[in-house]
């Protein structure tokens, strides 16, 4: 299996260097030109500056009712948090989110932790003069929600957390003295080369397709085959919401460093009521940490599904739908 990865790995990797070696020219160099001002474009508008405490803070903000504070993950933004949140603005919540350390407009300071970050979560609250808010925290963003739910706990009235970045340590099911899971080939492979370059991840999101699916998308690319057009064209607008990764390179490489070593917080410490979501074949491994991480939340659920991959591909109505549910619940 890893093998075979590694050699899919090697193609791709070679059928990028290939195309990149013959030059931008033609109808490749236009329509990369064309793609990437669009993107530059996109994340130019729809969004706020708050100058706090933590320094300049980039968020967007849309709905009205119960405020819902939401924590992009990796190669993300207040773009990324805003297409995963659409279904809670149409269920009557204002949505908060924001751009983390190191991402787009907001600047990476010497302590990006995601203490740090639950911090500056606070202080965005406060330039925005909410008092308290529900949390969901998706992927990397997962370690900044719970800390926000652990540090600032009174104003937190509900945490959800989807595919998180948890904990991996303290697994029942791993096997005694096992480690804990590797970075997968295509993974390590796209952040050498396609996440250092614009031009090199937009093309790799064309001719590489299968190996995005993995690496980034973390999702098995015959459920990507197998999904309805909706579900693709979500997919598609994740990777499109990483473009330019050149402004997202920075919080990119911190959130590599903060997940490659997660120490265990203290989950019995979290008084929110709190969801915990996540899927089986998530190809970055988030399902036992996800589940052991709501077992010892004393106020939390945990639902997960077998299939679906990192996206949650063929789920995203349901889930969301079990998010809105949730949050309408009473104390």
């Amino acid at each position: 299996m890893t093998s075979s990865r590694s050699a899919r790995g090697s193609r791709a990797a070679g059928a990028l260097i290939g195309l990149a070696g013959a030059g931008l020219s033609g109808v490749v160099y236009l329509r990369y030109r064309r793609d990437i001002s669009l993107a530059r474009r996109r994340v130019a508008t729809g969004s706020g500056i708050a100058e706090t405490p933590f320094g300049p803070i980039e968020y967007a903000t849309a709905g009205e009712g119960l405020p819902v504070l939401v924590v992009h993950g990796a190669g993300g933004g207040f773009d990324q948090a805003m297409l995963l949140a659409e279904p809670l603005v149409r269920s009557g919540f204002r949505v908060v989110a924001m751009s983390r350390f190191g991402y787009l407009g907001t600047p990476l300071p010497a302590d990006a932790s995601p203490a740090a970050q639950a911090d500056a979560h606070a202080a965005l609250l406060d330039a925005l003069d909410i008092a308290r808010a529900a949390v969901l925290g998706a992927s990397a963003g997962a370690p900044s929600a719970m800390q926000f739910a652990i540090r600032h706990p009174q104003r937190t009235a509900a945490l959800v957390l989807l595919v998180p970045a948890a904990h991996p340590f303290h697994i029942r099911q791993m096997p005694e003295g096992g480690a804990p899971r590797r970075t997968s080939p295509e993974t390590a492979f796209l952040f050498d080369t396609a996440l250092r370059s614009d031009f090199l991840f937009w093309l790799a999101c064309r001719i590489a397709r299968r190996t995005v699916s993995r690496g980034i998308l973390a999702t098995p690319p015959s459920v990507l085959e197998r999904a309805s057009a909706e579900e693709r064209a979500r997919a598609k607008g994740v990777l499109e919401c990483i473009l330019p990764v050149s402004r997202r390179r920075l919080g990119l490489r911190n959130d590599a460093e903060i997940v490659s070593s997660l120490p265990r917080y203290d989950l019995e410490g979290i008084s929110a009521r709190t969801l915990v979501m996540s899927v089986e074949d998530d190809l970055f491994g988030t399902f036992e940490g996800a589940r052991y991480t709501a077992e010892h939340i004393p106020r939390a659920r945990f639902i997960g599904y077998p299939s679906g991959g990192h996206l949650w591909i063929g789920r995203h109505r349901e889930i969301m739908a079990e998010v809105a549910g949730f949050l309408r619940e009473k104390e």
